[in-house]
């Protein structure tokens, strides 16, 4: 039996990762990353750093206690960085990591896309309500 060194079992893991699995840490990652208060916070910082209370206003519907459980959740995974600067009152900024920065190009273009393409999706919800389309085939 051969001798593997770290970086190999690593690497080999990673390879063998697959999303489609319960069990899987990328399917868990993946159950983050689709929430919508993820993806809306890392939109919104996808311009630069912004204080606490500016992404409460930009994100219309958020309780203070979901966006503190999504920023904590994603300064754990390395998407933001929260930076304390001591102030009366005490001045909190969060700003995307490089690996932010990467995500929300993609998070922005899902946003984006609904935006663009919401009235395309009405219309096929009204179509497909019209029809009595009611899952029984499915």
């Amino acid at each position: 039996m051969a001798t593997t060194t770290a970086a190999q079992r690593r690497e080999q893991a990673r390879s063998e990762y697959d999303a489609f699995l319960r069990s899987c840490p990328t399917n868990q990652l993946l159950d983050r990353l689709s929430d919508k208060w993820v993806s809306l916070v890392v939109s919104a910082l996808a311009p630069g750093a912004q204080r606490y209370s500016d992404l409460a206003r930009r994100i219309a519907g958020v309780s203070p206690k979901m966006l503190t459980q999504t920023l904590r959740s994603l300064e754990r995974d390395g998407i933001l960085t929260r930076t304390v600067t001591p102030s009366v009152p005490v001045r909190v900024d969060y700003e995307l990591t490089p690996l932010g920065s990467n995500l929300a190009l993609l998070l922005t273009a899902v946003k984006d896309w609904a935006e663009t393409h919401f009235d395309d999706v009405q219309a096929a919800r009204r179509r497909y309500d019209a029809d009595g389309a009611d899952g029984a085939d499915v």
